[in-house]
């Protein structure tokens, strides 16, 4: 459990959360494993782990999902920018986790996570977007996140 991200409540996985089951989409297989294992850890489901867009599409359309992280780069012709207009599309929040949040797309995702990050800054960051995704307030962020107010 993380204690005093956001004024002082408790940011475990549970009854009540607007984010369950995740979708990763990353092209580093030691990323996306240590992504996976984290998030699971922590309590989350998986509803797939992918590295391409098509494959990301595919999971949006087949799984639950209720959050979305993407890197930026991906393998193939289009990007984690492409994977967050499809996102968009169907009312899922994404969250970028990439070297160089791109500024342009900002208006994509509710936030960026800077890598390298550690496991527990994307916990921490999750349960942030968690909070905002339901409407509270932010104190502090965790490192290397970034909320972006357009998505917000």
């Amino acid at each position: 459990m993380f204690f005093g991200l956001i004024k002082g409540e408790k940011t475990a996985p549970g009854r009540g959360r607007a984010i369950r089951t995740i979708l990763v989409v990353e092209d580093e297989p030691l990323v996306a494993f240590d992504n996976e294992h984290s998030l699971s850890l922590a309590g989350y489901r998986i509803a797939a782990t992918v590295d391409d867009y098509d494959h990301a599409v595919r999971a949006m359309d087949e799984e639950n999902v209720d959050l979305v992280i993407t890197d930026v780069a991906l393998q193939g012709e289009r990007s984690g920018i492409d994977v967050a207009h499809h996102a968009q599309q169907r009312g899922l929040p994404v969250l970028f986790v990439t070297g160089r949040c791109p500024p342009p797309s900002r208006h994509l995702a509710i936030g960026c996570l800077a890598k390298p990050y550690d496991p527990r800054d994307l916990i921490a960051s999750i349960a942030v977007l968690d909070r905002v995704l339901r409407g509270g307030s932010v104190t502090r962020l965790p490192a290397g996140l970034s909320l972006f107010a357009e998505a917000i």
